[in-house]
């Protein structure tokens, strides 16, 4: 298929098989001056050991990355295989997406999920254009795991690890 000339009918099918490729579900949240802000972001991934660095690609189209970029420092929340309605509610564009669920404020004052199975503290490193995304790079500033398995989405579907 030639992707130059990407019809909506070849985006739909690039979906279909990307969505093949299975990914953990996180939650990024940050401190900002009106308020904890946060979406869901499953283009999320380590990037480097030494320094310790992750990449994330929120959406160009997305009101809450400015946010938590202007902030500088956030939090990235692996969800536990029981958090599919934190997900839910991080992805949709509800104003309050904080009311319905728990958290706590952590190091460096971001909001950490409850009962997520990870939480990495990030500061925002640089930014690259990645099409209709942004391509993030952080390092990882103070990390801790959770107990239970992630949360996994494949196919269009939430999963649990087999």
């Amino acid at each position: 298929m030639n992707m130059s000339s990407t019809t909506r009918s070849a985006t739909a099918d690039a979906r279909d098989v990307l969505g093949r490729f299975a990914t953990g579900v996180t939650v990024v949240t940050a401190a900002a001056p009106a308020g904890p802000a946060g979406f869901t972001c499953q283009s999320f991934t380590s990037l480097s050991l030494d320094p310790l660095l992750v990449s994330l690609a929120p959406a160009r189209t997305s009101r809450t990355w400015p946010l938590i970029r202007a902030a500088g420092t956030f939090c990235v929340n692996v969800l536990a295989e029981d958090q599919r309605t934190v997900s839910d509610a991080f992805a949709g564009s509800t104003a309050d997406r904080f009311g319905s669920v728990d958290w706590s404020p952590g190091p460096r004052g971001v909001p950490l999920l409850a009962d997520a199975c990870a939480w990495f503290v990030c500061e925002l490193l640089t930014e690259y254009e990645g099409g209709d995304h942004t391509i993030a790079v952080a390092r990882v500033r103070d990390f801790r795991a959770g107990t239970g398995d992630p949360l996994v989405f494949h196919h269009g579907r939430y999963r649990g690890l087999a």
